[in-house]
C-alpha cells in the first residue's frame, strides 16, 4: 500500500465513544514527576488516562527518554535524536512503584534504534529493580522489536517479566504503510522468539481497528499471532491522537469488538480485551490472571493425566 492509497477518513466520533471526562489522580502524577519519569499514559494521549489514574491508581511508565526513534504514522509521541540513556532511570521506576503500592507494574519503552541493544539491557534491569523494591510486585513489559534482534529479546526475556508483550499494531497488508519501518513478519517472529526464550511468561500482543483493515484480514491477525505462541490478546479502536497522524477510516461498534472477542477467545487466546477504549495495558492484571488460571488448569491436568 502507498502513501496516496488512503480511504476517505470516517468523519467524527460516534455516541459511544464520546467518554465523561474523569479528572486523573493527582498523587499519580506527582509521583510521576517527583521521580522524572515518562508515561505513556501522557506521552501517547492515551483515552483511559483520567480512568486509570483517577479510579485504578495505575500508569504505564515509558523508558528510554521521551522521544522515538522511528516515525509510525499513527503514534504521537515525540520523533527525533533521543537524549543518551539514563542509567538511573531502571531505580526511579522502580521507586516510584514503591510509593504507588503497585502490585502490577507496566513499563514500556521508545523505540531505540540508535542503540546496539534496542534498550533491551534498561528494560531488563528494571524489571529486576522492580523486583527488588517490591518483592512480589508482577511485571508487564511492551517492548519494540529491537529489530528482531534474538541477543535483544534474550536480554529481556532474562528478567523473566510476567508478561512479555509487543504490538503488531495492525494486518499485514497495512502494516509498511502503518508503521513505516517496522514489519509484520519480524514483529511475528520477535514474538516466536519471546515465547521460546520466556517459557514461563505470557506473551501479549494488540491489534489496532481503523486504519483500513478488513475482517478477515483480522482474523488471519489473530491466527498469526497464535501460531506465534502468543496467549493474551487486545483489539482496540484506533482514535486519531492529533492532525499530524493517519485520520480514522473506521469506527467499530461495542458490538462488533464484543464479536472479535469472542473470536479471539474461539481461537485459543486465554484472555482478549475488545472495545472502543481498550489499550495494551487495559485491565493488565486481569489478563494475566485468565492466563495464570489456564496455566495452572493445564499443568493440573497434565499432571492427573498418567502418561500413556
Amino acid at each position: 500500500m502507498t502513501d496516496t492509497v488512503v480511504p476517505r477518513p470516517a468523519g467524527p466520533k460516534p455516541a459511544w465513544l464520546r467518554k465523561p471526562l474523569v479528572h486523573g489522580n493527582s498523587e499519580v502524577r506527582r509521583i510521576v514527576r517527583r521521580h522524572a519519569l515518562n508515561t505513556v499514559c501522557e506521552e501517547a494521549r492515551c483515552p483511559n488516562r483520567h480512568e486509570c489514574w483517577g479510579t485504578h491508581r495505575t500508569a504505564t511508565f515509558m523508558l528510554l527518554g521521551s522521544i522515538c526513534t522511528r516515525n509510525c504514522r499513527f503514534c504521537s509521541v515525540t520523533k527525533g535524536r533521543p537524549l543518551p540513556v539514563d542509567a538511573e532511570e531502571p531505580e526511579r521506576v522502580a521507586r516510584a512503584v514503591a510509593d504507588l503500592g503497585l502490585r502490577y507494574a507496566v513499563i514500556t519503552m521508545t523505540a531505540r534504534d540508535d542503540l546496539h541493544d534496542g534498550g533491551a539491557a534498561i528494560m531488563a534491569e528494571a524489571v529486576r529493580a522492580i523486583r527488588r523494591h517490591v518483592p512480589g510486585c508482577r511485571v508487564e513489559i511492551l517492548a519494540s522489536d529491537f529489530r528482531g534482534r534474538p541477543d535483544s529479546v534474550a536480554t529481556l526475556a532474562g528478567a523473566a517479566p510476567e508478561v512479555y508483550g509487543h504490538n503488531i499494531e495492525t494486518v499485514r497488508r497495512l502494516s509498511r504503510f502503518v508503521r513505516r519501518t517496522a514489519d509484520y513478519d519480524r514483529s511475528l517472529g520477535v514474538l516466536r522468539m519471546a515465547r521460546e526464550m520466556a517459557p514461563h511468561s505470557a506473551i501479549k500482543s494488540a491489534i489496532l481497528l481503523g486504519f483500513g483493515e478488513e475482517r478477515h484480514e483480522i482474523v488471519q491477525a489473530m491466527d498469526d499471532l497464535r501460531a506465534a505462541g502468543v496467549d493474551l490478546l487486545t483489539i482496540c479502536q484506533y482514535l486519531q491522537p492529533t492532525r499530524g497522524q493517519l485520520p480514522v477510516q473506521r469506527y467499530y461498534t461495542p458490538e462488533e469488538f464484543a464479536e472479535l472477542r469472542e473470536e479471539a477467545l474461539s481461537r485459543g487466546f486465554a484472555a482478549c480485551e475488545s472495545g472502543p477504549w481498550v489499550r495494551s495495558s487495559y485491565r493488565a492484571d486481569a489478563m494475566y490472571e485468565a492466563w495464570l488460571r489456564r496455566s495452572r488448569g493445564s499443568a493440573a491436568s497434565s499432571q492427573a493425566d498418567p502418561a500413556p
